[in-house]
């Protein structure tokens, strides 16, 4: 079998990675010497704790207010501040770089101004915290090697950013109540990724609604899908079977596609009551 490409990073891309992960280290130097943990330091400067064990391994690019609030925060007295030139300007020049058969709908993902995800087994990529995206590769048959495993999960991180660009895009999520309830990873990584589906819920641009076991008519039974639309360009799905993934782009498909998933936010939870019901399982659990 032929070697499968390393998916790079952002970072990798341009050819910044060695000042990311030497940032990175600062960031954790100094979260350390404050005496705060990666949730407690997250909670302070907005981010949740696998999107500052991202930044911190070097495989995020922390954005410049992200940069801004941590040195003050921190009390670095301008060590983050200071490199954010350097950070907004590796920004417009990074792009993530996949497998040839993901790179069209990663490029077109990365510019996209509304993404739609309907997810019926597992949580999508882009919702994933780091352990919960490592123990679905982990899982995953035939096996992986660990390196593998590692630089899937970097790409998986890098991806997330596309929910946090400027414009920020407009974003839906429907997942099948079935998700919610399979633990993946176990309890700690299972809790984890609730409470990151609340956050992520409660950003302005996302809406998160789940789908009732309980309902009795579904217009889509053929799985999963993504709908994008990219800028200034007509909107296209992405369907992936087995490991065969199919970028559509006919019109008259994507609207079919763009019907159903119509259909099936209507008969979901609102966003809120997902919510409450994802807080609820929290609970239980």
């Amino acid at each position: 079998m032929a070697e499968e490409r390393r998916p790079e990073t952002p970072a990798e891309a341009n050819g910044a990675a060695a000042v990311f992960v030497v940032l990175g280290k600062q960031l954790r130097l100094m979260r350390e010497r404050a005496g705060l943990n990666q949730r407690e330091f997250g909670n302070l400067v907005g981010y949740g704790p696998d999107q500052i064990s991202a930044v911190e391994r070097g495989v995020r690019t922390p954005r410049p207010e992200f940069l801004q609030r941590a040195d003050e925060v921190l009390r670095a007295e301008g060590l983050f501040t200071e490199v954010i030139p350097q950070v907004e300007e590796a920004m417009t020049k990074a792009r993530t770089r996949h497998p040839e058969w993901y790179r069209s709908y990663a490029e077109l993902e990365a510019v996209s101004v509304e993404l739609h995800f309907y997810a019926n087994q597992g949580v999508p990529g882009l919702l994933q915290t780091e352990d919960y995206a490592r123990a679905v590769f982990s899982r995953r048959r035939p096996l992986l090697a660990e390196d593998t495993i590692e630089k899937r999960v970097a790409d998986r991180l890098a991806r997330q950013q596309v929910l946090e660009q400027w414009p920020l895009p407009m974003c839906s999520y429907v997942l099948e109540e079935a998700v919610l309830h399979r633990p993946i990873g176990g309890t700690k990584v299972y809790k984890d990724q609730l409470r990151r589906l609340l956050r992520i819920g409660n950003m302005r641009n996302v809406e998160v609604q789940v789908m009732p076991s309980a309902q009795t008519e579904h217009p889509n039974m053929d799985g999963p899908f993504n709908l994008l639309t990219p800028s200034r360009r007509a909107q296209v799905a992405y369907v992936e079977v087995q490991g065969y993934p199919r970028l559509v782009t006919d019109p008259e498909e994507v609207r079919k596609i763009a019907d159903r998933y119509g259909i099936m936010r209507a008969m979901a939870l609102t966003p809120t009551a997902s919510l409450a019901l994802i807080e609820k399982l929290l609970g239980e659990r």
